[in-house]
């Protein structure tokens, strides 16, 4: 491993305000909180701007302008309010961490595993030149598929060197699901597609054994035993970017070592592998605009990245009689804790979300004949329904990122990724947003830290209102569109991305509630929940994260509506309280007036649980206070 580095810089001059949440100690670790669960939620209340509903009003960060302002504060409100699970994290790192990973002054879990990586290599070349065991393994994560897969196309051509079957694995931990806010939703999707998976793999006499490890630090020790019981000298995986799953990576190369099984993991999961393009200055990008000229130049001098990888070929004749009792694993139920309401649910989402590879690329083929033409004129348009929709499958990893971008490309008029057709030619940098956001988790891996990417902004006083919360979950905010928005998700666990970006901003600027609160309900309720996506998206909304927009632009929710649902057929299918008022009344009714009006009273639709104009001074009021400048 290698050792931690001190910092050149700590909290730059721009973030003079985020004093009060920084360890006094200056370059020392992250401070943990005493407490093993938050308090209680201690708050004093006030009105807000007249609308008569409570809202929290909190008491600064340690203490701002008493003795204590620079104390590091474990019992502020974001720890009351409960955003960290304190069950499997310690409390909110400090900002002067933050500073540290910024300045190098702490190993990345990425740069620990290529450590690791590069100081195991040679034992682990000795390992996989030496004799092959009885099989090769390909643990299966978030790469629920047969085709394009790295892990197993290596693994594949591994054990058909050596002579021998590939086994697959597949393990289901509650707690990893736990831990990381996955929606039942997801769940199902991803139980479903293990179920396609099985059946694809059988018919190439591959076996996918699946097993539940109830504890999540298990995992390791519970695949190595695995290796040892099939007698498995190469285990493969595709890497995950978050650094638990990183972590855990590096924790089985080298416990693998210690056992004398070479394990593999693999870059699969971004088209571009993180690390792979830097500044002029030698560092990580944190602009889209210039990162995407750079990932298109990157894929046009490496178009290998783009190939389709070789699907593995069947398993010996023998290699089933020997493994038999692998094929019987059973499909296990969802935990408790991820159930879905019901049956009805469960063929609900099913039909709207068929799981597995075929489902994936008939979707995406749908849309490359048939949608991608005008998407580009048509993406923002909830109603349209022009969008591919195949944001589960590339969570779930039943599709891969490298699949629709190279698919994409090959219906276009030129190879060129940033040229030809305007709707090939948009999606393919809309699919590249998922690669930049992963880039950024693995460089600033505080923001999957309950951190913001802009962490002198942590600063910032917000709210923490149930009610309004509340409000907001349950679409009943008086605002259509977010109410509309927020029912659909309630319902399909799927909302259109320009609705995330106002019910997002909405969230976090006119209710002034901690984005936290809104990124962590989206995950846990949508069945493309990804972290690094989700996490993305919140920040631009908020103005916290990497590249977002201006603190200072507050979008108007009614003007949204007007732009993008100018027939309101959205919030009629949504809102059935408003659905009978005509005209652009439905954007705004109360204040529309008349009919309007009328109907959104007798059908006991809320009146808008916040005023726009109050709304948006107080936001540009509290964000200058939190930041110390009137500047973003």
């Amino acid at each position: 491993m290698p050792p931690k580095r001190r910092a050149k810089s700590q909290i730059p001059p721009n973030a003079a305000s985020a004093t009060a949440y920084t360890d006094p100690s200056g370059t020392a670790p992250n401070k943990r909180s005493k407490l093993s669960k938050p308090l209680p939620n201690l708050v004093s209340k006030d009105t807000n701007g007249g609308s008569g509903h409570t809202a929290v009003v909190t008491n600064g960060r340690g203490g701002i302008g008493s003795s204590e302002e620079t104390q590091f504060d474990h019992s502020r409100p974001e720890e009351r309010a409960g955003i960290v699970d304190r069950r499997y994290y310690p409390a909110e790192m400090s900002n002067e961490r933050c500073a540290m990973y910024n300045a190098n002054g702490v190993p990345r879990p990425m740069e620990i595993l290529n450590a690791t990586l590069k100081s195991t290599r040679v034992v682990r070349e000795g390992i996989r030149n030496g004799e092959g065991g009885e099989a090769v393994v390909h643990w299966f994560k978030r790469d629920l598929r047969v085709g394009d897969n790295t892990g197993l196309s290596k693994a594949a051509g591994l054990a058909k060197e050596k002579g021998v079957g590939v086994i697959g694995l597949w393990i289901m931990s509650p707690q990893d699901w736990e831990a990381h806010l996955v929606s039942p939703a997801k769940c199902d999707f991803e139980l479903r597609s293990v179920a396609v998976l099985q059946k694809e793999l059988a018919k190439l006499g591959i076996p996918l054994w699946i097993e539940t490890v109830k504890v999540r630090k298990n995992v390791p020790e519970r695949l190595m035993e695995l290796a040892r019981q099939w007698g498995a000298k190469n285990v493969f995986c595709n890497l995950e970017y978050e650094p638990d799953e990183l972590r855990r990576e590096e924790k089985l190369i080298r416990l693998g070592v210690e056992k004398g099984v070479n394990v593999e993991p693999c870059h699969d999961d971004c088209v571009v592998p993180p690390g792979s393009l830097k500044t002029g200055a030698g560092k990580q990008y944190a602009v889209y605009s210039p990162w995407y000229r750079a990932w298109v130049a990157h894929l046009h001098a490496h178009p290998h990245l783009l190939a389709d990888r070789p699907s593995p070929s069947t398993n010996p004749s023998n290699f089933r009689a020997k493994f038999v009792n692998l094929f019987e694993s059973a499909i296990p139920q969802a935990p408790e804790s991820k159930h879905l309401s019901g049956d009805a649910q469960k063929s609900h989402l099913a039909a709207l979300y068929p799981a597995g590879e075929a489902a994936a690329l008939d979707r995406l083929t749908l849309f490359l004949t048939e949608k991608i033409g005008r998407y580009s004129v048509t993406r923002n348009f909830p109603s349209a329904k022009s969008t591919a929709c195949v944001s589960m499958h590339h969570a779930a990893g039943t599709l891969a990122a490298r699949t629709s971008v190279r698919m994409a490309r090959d219906v276009n008029s030129t190879k060129k990724l940033d040229g030809g057709v305007e709707g090939i030619r948009g999606w393919i940098g809309e699919v590249a947003w998922r690669d930049f956001y992963r880039h950024v988790l693995v460089n600033w891996p505080y923001v999957c830290m309950n951190k913001p990417f802009k962490f002198e902004y942590t600063n910032i006083e917000w709210e923490y209102s149930d009610d309004h919360f509340r409000a907001w979950t349950e679409g009943r905010t008086g605002y259509p569109i977010v109410d509309a928005a927020m029912r659909c998700l309630n319902q399909t666990a799927y909302m259109h991305n320009r609705l995330r970006m106002i019910t997002a901003s909405f969230l976090a600027k006119h209710l002034l509630l901690d984005w936290r609160l809104g990124e962590q309900y989206f995950i846990s309720h949508l069945v493309d929940g990804d972290f690094a996506s989700n996490n993305g998206g919140w920040g631009f909304s908020s103005s916290t994260g990497v590249d977002p927009q201006p603190y200072f632009r507050v979008f108007n929710p009614w003007l949204q509506s007007t732009k993008f649902d100018a027939e309101g057929e959205f919030i009629r299918n949504w809102v059935p309280e408003l659905e009978v008022i005509e005209g652009a009344g439905i954007h705004n009714p109360y204040e529309a007036g008349g009919k309007a009006a009328e109907v959104a009273k007798k059908n006991g639709y809320p009146k808008p649980i916040v005023e726009h104009k109050f709304a948006r001074e107080r936001c540009l009021a509290r964000y200058k206070a939190g930041i110390g400048r009137s500047t973003a």
